[in-house]
């Protein structure tokens, strides 16, 4: 069973009271976001293989960690999962990035991908799903479920804040991913937004309502 990791570091839940008050600006939504998921990254990566190299100091030569080739890439549900991109990036300047957009079939309400661009060799990569709310899980699900189909079998979901009902689901339908999230929320309400939560990700990262 894929484990739950709920970050409960101080600097993390700082940055997330800051992000959940209504009155925070786009701007300053927008930076948090990106800083909150740097700092994710920093503990979801914790258990990354690495291999002793030698090198060169300027006063002696030195055994020293660096991480050990594998491959990663992380790939952002669009649009909101855009905001958390450039947080890791700066972290891991190498990591590989796709991007996957869907869309609810108003008929089946299932998840329609209408986007998906991943790395040709994704299949041999270490993937974070990146989405900043995880309310119903059906987005996070599908995704998940478009990047199995493409070969990739190593997945990790990053989310800043969860939903019980969420969780529920992607350890259902995808039992063998991880959950990085930084807040374990109460519930959904009528409307499918999380609560207390922090609104719509999307508008509030792109200043769109």
């Amino acid at each position: 069973m894929g484990q739950l990791h709920v970050m409960d570091h101080p600097l993390i839940q700082h940055k997330l009271s800051v992000i959940r008050d209504k009155n925070t600006s786009v701007k300053e939504f927008r930076e948090i976001i990106s800083e909150i998921a740097s700092l994710m990254c920093y503990e979801a990566t914790r258990n990354l293989p690495v291999e002793d190299v030698e090198i060169e100091t300027p006063v002696a030569t030195a055994k020293v960690k660096r991480l050990a080739g594998k491959k990663l890439a992380i790939v952002p549900i669009l649009r909101a999962g855009l905001g958390m991109v450039d947080g890791i990036v700066q972290l891991i300047p190498s990591v590989k990035v796709g991007h996957i957009g869907l869309y609810r079939d108003p008929d089946t309400l299932k998840p329609v991908e209408y986007y998906c661009k991943l790395p040709k060799d994704i299949e041999e990569r270490d993937v974070f799903v990146l989405d900043p709310m995880l309310a119903t899980g059906g987005s996070a699900e599908a995704a998940i479920s478009f990047i199995k189909q493409r070969g990739c079998r190593t997945i990790r979901l990053m989310n800043i804040i969860a939903a019980p009902e969420g969780v529920k689901k992607i350890q259902e339908v995808h039992p063998d991913v991880d959950i990085y999230t930084a807040a374990l929320d109460e519930r959904l309400n009528d409307h499918g937004y999380i609560v207390p939560g922090l609104g719509d990700a999307g508008d509030r990262i792109f200043g769109t309502k």
